[in-house]
């Protein structure tokens, strides 16, 4: 601006040069060499009031010595005018003896720059490269638990999963951990900036809370049968539901009272622990009910909740399994653990009882009889019913035991299982089928 001024416009060059910036949305202002306003457009108006300067006077300083800088250094220049901001480029046109300056309002792109200081939760970003160009306050222990720092750049892993998720909101919802904690990360792209903002939530409390409801619910598993524990949760008071066909089993330890007199309580407790952890096993791999477990005692039942055709050949398969398994495992050995096993088959009544220790249950005449089939069998064999063998007569080795004498049933005719039939797809094919369900 310190060059020999120009020759003198004519009023028709003054005119055109005047005209032209009008219908421009941004800001245009001219000033002489002399520091004198010559023009500003419509959309100068904050800018004027900001500086102070009206057109047909010199630009006050310091900003005419601002404005003279900025042309020579080609540096843009801050204006803030209420709640605007506008950064100003100033463009030395020599032979016209006079400085344009060209005004954007680039109030949108500092609230972007500034905002997330203040925010609570997390805030970083990220160029597409990964490098860590800006993190807030609150996002310090985050970013130090990943081991990174701003100028540094975020690892690939984490960087694939938010660019995945930046360019595909479909793509799966980045979780981390970070300095003990469980955060979920939004990558946001700003495509006008060029960098991807990035917001942290602090979920540890909401995934605590998931962990003790699946914590819950596995308990609640574990005292009732899945669609009974469904029908709690849907409200009903009373649960009570008769089933015409299931197929009942009883398994007693064999002297299990001489046998505990010489364990300490941890042998006690460890012993029907890996007892009835085999039994676990079997009912879930045949697609049985356990209803309760009664000291040394324990109860199965197949066909109920959900109702199937094969539960009596299920129940068949896990008591001939039982003492195979039960002989594999470490806690038997040394010991002769052996069981009294009954089955017996025919309709019941099922329920939960209780409000606070509830349970699920089951009665009937048909479980007294299985349970008789139990303790009026002989150690180490499995003892049926004449509706079991009935069921089973053709495709398992059945033994006839003869009769027996049940209270308040009198004499029944009854059979020892002994082993499957020579059909040797048979039992993975009843598993099969159990697992199917």
């Amino acid at each position: 601006m310190g060059r020999n001024r120009p020759p003198e416009l004519t009023g028709d060059q003054i005119q055109a040069i005047n005209r032209f910036p009008d219908q421009n949305p941004n800001p245009v202002l001219r000033v002489t060499a002399s520091g004198e306003l010559l023009y500003a457009n419509p959309a100068a108006a904050p800018i004027l009031a900001a500086l102070g300067a009206e057109v047909g006077h010199a630009v006050p300083e310091p900003w005419l010595g601002a404005i003279r800088e900025a042309a020579s250094s080609g540096e843009p220049i801050e204006v803030t005018s209420g709640p605007l901001t506008f950064e100003l480029v100033a463009v030395d046109v020599v032979d016209l003896g006079f400085v344009n300056v060209y005004g954007t309002d680039v109030t949108a792109r500092k609230a972007v720059a500034r905002f997330p200081d203040a925010n609570p939760h997390p805030v970083f970003r990220i160029r597409w490269d990964g490098t860590l160009v800006y993190a807030n306050p609150a996002s310090t222990a985050l970013i130090a638990g990943l081991g990174c720092s701003v100028g540094r750049t975020l690892g690939s892993g984490l960087l694939g999963q938010l660019l995945a998720r930046t360019a595909d909101e479909s793509a799966p919802e980045v979780e981390i951990e970070s300095a003990g904690r469980t955060w979920t990360l939004k990558p946001v792209d700003v495509p006008e900036f060029r960098f991807i903002n990035v917001y942290g939530t602090d979920v540890t409390a909401v995934r605590q809370l998931e962990t003790l409801h699946r914590e819950n619910e596995r308990l609640l598993l574990n005292i009732l049968p899945e669609p009974i524990a469904d029908r709690l949760r849907r409200g009903e008071q009373l649960i009570a539901d008769r089933f015409e066909d299931v197929t009942l089993l009883f398994a007693d330890i064999v002297e299990f009272t001489r046998m505990s007199s010489g364990m300490s309580p941890d042998e006690l407790v460890g012993v029907l622990n890996g007892v009835f952890t085999v039994f676990d096993g079997l009912v879930d791999r045949y697609g049985l009910e356990k209803v309760k477990t009664i000291g040394d005692a324990y109860m199965v039942v197949g066909g109920m909740p959900e109702r199937s055709t094969d539960h009596t050949e299920r129940v068949a398969e896990m008591a001939l399994d039982l003492a195979e398994e039960i002989g594999r495992v470490g806690f038997a050995a040394g010991r002769d653990v052996r069981f009294r096993i009954g089955i017996h088959c025919g309709p019941v009544i099922a329920g939960v009882i209780g409000t606070k220790k509830f349970i699920y249950d089951v009665w009937g005449d048909t479980v007294n009889v299985a349970s008789r089939m139990e303790s009026l069998g002989v150690p180490g064999r499995v003892q049926i019913s004449g509706a079991v063998e009935e069921r089973l007569r053709g495709r398992y080795v059945l033994e006839p035991r003869g009769l027996i004498d049940v209270k308040g049933k009198g004499l029944l005719p009854t059979w020892f299982l002994e082993s499957r039939s020579a059909q040797p797809k048979r039992r993975a094919a009843v598993a099969q089928s159990a697992r199917a369900r």
